[in-house]
């Protein structure tokens, strides 16, 4: 009635044989889907990706504003990159939407392997996972421009990431001189004009009335569920030395503020007072 799915053995070997080729030239990539609760109670769905050839993790969710927050860990170059897109206010003169993209250094032990990425699977999809670990926040100020053109020397995820952002792209200067000793070209940086530590008297937006003055605005954004470690057991054998092996993940959550400047308040319409 539905047909027979079985393979005949020769043609069960031909597929087995092209997989294998297939992951040994492209690498393992998969897609993880994790119900996750967010901080103000409301259930999303993260997606995450792991492509081992590319050596790079995805991580995208909806926020409970409808701000699409989309995550990357580039392991090849070292670099984390952070895109918001934020729903605009059409009443008050904003767009459909605008986007930010924050570019940092990625440390090491922050993440788990792409390679392990790639191989995790879930029992239970329908499950609302809760972080083992809840890091601390970190305080990033934003005071760099990047030159969309010519970011490709920090990431090749950068174009395709950020190229709707394009006039806000922001890094910290810390990580620019890490970059410049590594040889990256100094075109790709532009020290904003009236960065906050430049003009300690700038205001935050959300004291700022006027919106076209220039301001210092703030975005907060939680990654509430990813892997951050593996766990490791240990197998005896008979003369009784042990030998690790990987047996699980450990799964963390963390936050992020970034400050940047704006040239008006028209462009951080969320970073009012309440």
């Amino acid at each position: 009635m539905f047909g027979s799915c079985v393979l005949p053995v020769s043609a069960r070997i031909h597929a087995f044989l092209w997989a294998l080729i297939f992951l040994t030239t492209f690498g393992l990539c998969s897609e993880l889907k994790v119900r996750v609760r967010l901080a103000d109670g409301q259930i999303t769905e993260e997606v995450l990706e792991a492509d081992s050839e590319k050596d790079s993790i995805t991580l995208e969710f909806k926020q409970g504003d409808g701000t699409l927050i989309t995550f990357v860990a580039d392991f090849k170059q070292d670099v984390k990159i952070f895109r918001a897109l934020i729903l605009g206010e059409l009443e008050r003169g904003q767009s459909q939407y605008q986007a930010l993209c924050f570019i940092s250094r990625l440390n090491h032990n922050e993440f788990i392997p792409s390679e392990s990425m790639a191989r995790l699977r879930q029992k239970n999809p329908h499950a609302i996972r809760m972080a083992e670990e809840r890091r601390g926040l970190d305080e990033l100020t934003m005071n760099v421009a990047l030159n969309l053109s010519r970011a490709w020397q920090l990431s090749s995820h950068i174009y395709n990431m950020c190229s709707e952002a394009r006039e806000a792209i922001y890094t910290r200067e810390r990580d620019v001189q890490h970059w410049l000793e590594r040889g990256v070209e100094g075109s790709v940086f532009e020290i904003l004009p009236q960065s906050v530590d430049v003009v300690p008297v700038l205001l935050s937006c959300r004291s700022t009335r006027d919106v076209w003055q220039p301001c210092s605005c703030s975005f907060s954004l939680r990654l509430e569920w990813y892997p951050c470690l593996l766990k490791y057991c240990r197998n005896r054998d008979t003369t009784g030395k042990g030998s690790p092996y990987k047996c699980g993940i450990k799964s963390c959550s963390k936050g992020y503020h970034f400050t940047y400047y704006v040239p008006h308040k028209q462009l951080c319409l969320w970073d009012e007072e309440t």
